[in-house]
This record gives structure tokens, sequence and C-alpha cells, in this order.
């Protein structure tokens, strides 16, 4: 997360920043979260939790795919998450690095795909 000096300014706290073992980023601002357990509750692997202040915390980081449903989800905007480097991921696989898939329109110079007029 990239927090710019506007934002840290009104901050009580600095935010909570964690990398898990699959090197995905957790970064949580305590000051935001109102403990409604909406993220918990839409983790698919249980990775969060609340702790003894009612407060989101990364319980089982091992467990994270990135999947971002927490972030995405969270109505306070108390949670970020960024996806590790792809040489943590493919660490120990011998699939190789994933091919990257753009979303983009065949007109549109990024695509490489040009339509024949």
């Amino acid at each position: 997360m990239r927090t710019g000096a506007g934002v840290k300014k009104f901050l009580k706290q600095e935010p909570i920043s964690s990398v898990g073992p699959k090197g995905h980023r957790h970064t949580i601002i305590r000051q935001f979260c109102k403990g409604c357990r909406i993220c918990v509750e839409f983790c698919p692997t249980g990775t969060l939790d609340l702790d003894d202040r009612f407060k989101i915390t990364v319980a089982h980081p091992e467990r994270c795919i990135a999947c971002r449903m927490c972030e995405l989800r969270c109505p306070d905007m108390a949670i970020f998450v960024q996806k590790g480097s792809r040489d943590q991921e493919t660490e120990g696989s011998s699939a190789g690095p994933k091919s990257e898939v753009r979303m983009t329109k065949p007109d549109h110079p990024a695509s490489g795909v040009k339509r024949e007029a």
C-alpha cells in the first residue's frame, strides 16, 4: 500500500504491514477497522480473524492466496493486500513462470491485435 503524506498525517498509528511466507503483503489500518467481520467471513481460506480489541489481524498468513476478497469487501478500506512477486510464487515449482493475461480491446494499441477494415 502506498499511503501518501496526506493520509498519514490523519492517522494516529502507522499502518501495520506484514509479509507472509508466500510473499503476500497485508497492510492493516487499525484506526479504520470497526470490527464488522466482513473481511473475515469473505476470506475463502480463513487467513483473517479479529484480535482481542475486535480489530482485524492476519491470523494465518500461510493460508493467504492473495485473492483480495478482504480488501474488496472491507467497507472501511482498513486492509490492503499486495500479491507476492512471481519469483516467490513459482519457487519450488517446475512449471516455470505463469503467462500473463491482458484484457484489452482488440483495437487498443496495447493489445497487439489490429482489425482489418
